[in-house]
């Protein structure tokens, strides 16, 4: 509506603008009575405008009021002054004020005025009920009806005889003007009312009201305090029945009764839920002596009486003594029970809750089943007294502990073995000490009849002992010598040559395996790099193991090494030695002996190749003679070859050489040198016939 009526105020405006020319000097704003007010009273905001003009008559504008930048109210006038009014301010009216004016396109506003409204009106306060049983709730509604949330209330429950605040709350509401608390009614509280005080932030400052009281509260009791009563009155002798009653009165409105709860010290000896009365009887003894309490209780309230009560004693607490708490079996035990006063007319000692003797006196040889407590009940009459409690232990001897321990295999170096210590009879507990050589290595208390374990990692061969003590007073007991072997395993293996790495071909090598000090016997294996096979193996006890090769050859030459292991190594962690290289080298007059051979080789070769040379060039020269000579046959009528001579030479063909054979001839001009003679020859090939190709050939 309002975004309506601006847009035609607007619309007329700028009609009238249109033939008048018009300006607004200034615009401000008169709060009254003042910036500050008080609650209850009225607050005008006055806005006046000043504008100038060429129109005869005024002209239409817009005034708006704001509150902290929030429109709340809005005109449209004529006039130069406009005003609204705020009837009985209150806390929530504080803030900053300011107006505008609005004419044409033309707008001016004001400066922000911030207006105070002092005080909080005096709250409201309603009971739900004006008399209450003691325990009862009393609902409290406390309001401000003039103002708006958030507001913040304290409200008080008063004492009228005391004039004491009992008990004080707090408690905000957001969103509303009033609050609703419960306050229970305790007990001794008779006559009470309720005050309230309301509390609300205006701008920087906290204002507060008048405190405001409500009606009083009539409360009623509930039930009464309690009375405690003794009977008899008087001194009370021991033996006497004592009786103690405490009673309480309860209010007719009362839908259930209280607890009542007899206390003597801080002990319940007697309660009651049921009913206006408890009460505790007892056959009366010095244990009665003490301080008795009534407390009657329910959710809310608990009222306290008390009374001392004294018994005399007739006769004093027994007293059980022994000779000795400690005994070694076979001893004697006695026990005997006194008392003071009156004498006692019966008398009984108990081991736990069998009775043992029915005298003041107990005499016996101990065995270790009369271990235990003991205790004596000395009586007059109906009254009988406790004794104090005497513990007795009776000790057996030991028998001689044993020794062992739980590998089944060998022991091996560092690893842990459990060495076990038991005495299978005596008196528990039994304190074990476990002794290495000569020095204690560790002590254990077993409060069973099982071993005493202890562990130790030994390195080398050791001796064990244990000794056994209880609470007899026997010297303590020695078991046996219990002595291990220990097995070092191999950890570290070298290899070493007793010569030079040099060796010289067909003297001898020797290798030497070896390892630190350790248990045998231990296995020693040599091995050439690269064979999987071992070249030599021998199990020994000693520390060391060798490996001979007499006559040395060059094959000999390369890379060795060994492993050496004993029963405490597992495969595969088999130590390996270094890696050591031998180089065979021959000797000096072999080197000779080769060098003068082979200097023979070749003056050999030197002179067969000399030989060939001469003999060919010596055929070389015959060749033209023996070309010119008739033709000789070669074979006769049983195909048999004819020897014209028994030398050598009359086998050959003529032309025949040896590097050629019986398939070829050579030129005769091997050396190149010319013929100049022209000689003619016959060329004849031999071939060689198998046996059975002969008949066949022959023509």
């Amino acid at each position: 509506m309002w975004p309506g009526a601006l847009l035609t105020l607007l619309l007329c405006s700028s009609l009238e603008a249109q033939e008048n020319s018009f300006t607004i000097n200034s615009i401000n704003m008169v709060i009254l009575p003042s910036h500050e007010v008080q609650n209850g009273n009225n607050l005008t905001l006055q806005c006046n405008v000043d504008i100038s003009t060429t129109s005869h008559v005024r002209l239409q504008h817009w005034v708006l009021f704001y509150k902290d930048d929030v429109l709340f109210h809005n005109v449209s006038s004529t006039e130069m002054t406009e005003s609204y009014i705020i009837p009985q301010a209150r806390v929530y009216d504080s803030g900053t004020y300011k107006c505008t004016v609005i004419l044409n396109n033309k707008v001016k506003t004001t400066p922000e005025y911030e207006v105070l409204v002092r005080g909080v009106p005096s709250p409201r306060v309603v009971l739900d009920k004006k008399e209450v049983i003691e325990g009862g709730v009393v609902m409290i509604n406390c309001s401000v009806p003039e103002e708006k949330g958030p507001v913040h209330f304290a409200i008080a429950k008063v004492n009228l005889e005391t004039k004491d605040t009992k008990l004080k709350r707090k408690k905000s509401s957001p969103n509303q003007n009033s609050v609703t608390l419960e306050f229970t009614v305790e007990e001794q509280e008779r006559l009470i009312y309720f005050q309230c005080q309301a509390s609300i932030l205006s701008m920087r400052d906290m204002e507060t009201s008048e405190v405001t009281k409500s009606d009083m509260v009539t409360v009623r009791e509930f039930f009464s305090s309690p009375k405690l009563y003794v009977y008899p009155e008087g001194p009370i002798l021991e033996g006497t029945p004592m009786h103690i009653n405490c009673t309480i009165q309860v209010a007719h409105v009362a839908v259930a009764f209280p607890e009542i709860i007899i206390q003597r010290d801080k002990m319940i000896v007697a309660h009651s839920r049921e009913g206006s009365r408890a009460t505790y009887s007892e056959i009366a003894t010095v244990e009665h002596n003490g301080n008795y309490t009534c407390k009657v209780e329910t959710s809310q309230i608990s009222k306290v009486s008390s009374i001392v009560v004294n018994v005399t004693e007739l006769f004093s607490k027994p007293k059980l003594e022994t000779s000795a708490t400690r005994l070694d079996q076979g001893d004697t035990l006695h026990l005997w029970c006194t008392t003071s006063g009156a004498s006692a007319d019966n008398f009984t000692i108990q081991k736990g809750d069998v009775i043992v003797s029915q005298t003041n006196s107990f005499l016996k040889r101990a065995s270790q089943e009369d271990s235990g407590t003991y205790t004596c009940v000395a009586g007059i009459g109906k009254v009988f007294k406790k004794s104090n409690a005497v513990r007795i232990t009776v000790c057996e001897m030991l028998s001689k502990p044993r020794i062992f321990y739980n590998s089944k295999t060998e022991v091996i170096k560092g690893r842990t073995i459990k060495v076990n210590c038991q005495s299978i009879n005596g008196t528990l507990p039994i304190s074990y000490h476990l002794l290495k050589a000569t020095d204690i290595l560790e002590s254990r208390i077993v409060g069973s009849n099982t071993p005493a374990v202890f562990e130790d990692n030994p390195t080398e061969d050791a001796a064990y002992q244990c000794k056994a003590s209880n609470c007899h007073s026997n010297s303590e007991m020695t078991s046996e010598l219990l002595l291990v072997k220990v097995i070092a395993p191999v950890a570290e293996v070298k290899l070493l040559i007793l010569n030079n790495k040099m060796v010289e071909s067909g003297t001898e090598i020797v290798l030497r395996c070896f390892v630190n000090k350790v248990s045998g016997p231990i296995m020693y294996k040599f091995y050439r790099e690269k064979e999987v096979n071992p070249i030599h193996e021998v199990s020994s006890n000693d520390t060391q193991a060798f490996w001979y090769m007499e006559e040395a050859g060059v094959e000999q030459g390369g890379q060795y090494y060994c492993t050496a292991s004993n029963r405490a190594n597992l495969l595969p962690n088999i130590p390996k030695s270094n890696i050591l290289t031998v180089k065979v080298f021959l000797a000096p007059w072999k080197k000779g002996l080769i060098a003068v051979a082979v200097i023979g080789v070749i003056i050999a070769l030197l002179v067969l190749g000399a030989r060939c040379y001469f003999r060919k060039k010596a055929k070389a020269k015959q060749m033209p003679v023996e070309m010119s000579r008739p033709a000789v046959p070669l074979l006769t009528s049983n195909n048999e070859k004819v020897l014209s001579d028994s030398g050598p030479e009359a086998s050959r063909p003529y032309g025949y050489n040896d590097d050629i054979g019986n398939h070829a001839t050579k030129p005769i001009n091997e050396n190149k040198e010319p013929l100049t003679l022209d000689v003619e020859y016959t060329e004849v090939e031999v071939n060689s016939l198998e046996p059975h190709e002969e008949n066949g050939r022959l023509t």
